[in-house]
């Protein structure tokens, strides 16, 4: 199974599209509202760095390593964030196994950023939700990972709003958007527990 590359995921408050050129102003526009709400995230800040932050992440859906989003408002069509299937892992199963060829056997969510009147507004729940599904029931993933710089209470928090579960602390993992060495913090949410994580999901975004 082939990855989508132009792969667009819709709900009810938001639609996820595929990351070009056509959103950079939007991501502009988004990101300059309130910049201090991204000191452990790494968004672009003024059209030169959205132009290089769109340029990667196409590149990296050219090479099949990452699906990134931009996130459209349905209520008014405006750009309010970005977010990213990442780090997509095919592993090596032996020939005749049932998963050989299957499109994706692990992945990433992550590079989710809302602009701020975005948050707490059911978007992030309902992005998770759209990418979660798509991973879980299309692709078949047997693990979804979350990665946070483990200084970012606010996104921890987020993560485990939804159901994720805590694997761990990695040191000094990557480099972290103030350019150190940043030690994350690791969730994941696997097949056998996506039904109940589903679940959890459909009933904050009613309370959402």
């Amino acid at each position: 199974m082939k990855i989508e590359k132009s792969l667009s995921l819709s709900g009810s408050l938001v639609r996820l599209e595929p990351l070009d050129h056509r959103h950079v102003d939007g991501l502009v526009a988004a990101s300059a509202v309130d910049p201090s709400l991204y000191q452990w995230s790494p968004v672009p800040q003024g059209r030169t760095a959205a132009l290089a932050y769109v340029e990667t992440a196409i590149s990296w859906r050219e090479a099949e390593t990452a699906i990134p989003f931009a996130i459209v408002r349905l209520q008014d069509k405006t750009v309010i964030g970005s977010t990213r299937l990442w780090n997509i892992e095919r592993w090596s199963w032996p020939q005749g196994h049932p998963r050989q060829g299957s499109a994706v056997d692990g992945c990433e969510i992550g590079y989710t950023w809302f602009t701020s009147s975005a948050i707490r507004s059911g978007a992030n729940t309902e992005c998770k939700s759209l990418m979660l599904a798509h991973a879980f029931e299309v692709w078949k993933a047997l693990r979804v990972c979350l990665h946070t710089d483990a200084r970012n209470l606010r996104s921890r928090a987020a993560i485990e709003r939804i159901g994720a579960k805590f694997e761990g602390i990695l040191r000094a993992h990557r480099m972290a958007a103030d350019f150190i060495p940043r030690d994350s913090v690791r969730y994941s949410i696997i097949a056998d527990e996506w039904p109940s994580v589903k679940e959890r999901l459909a009933r904050l975004t009613k309370r959402d």
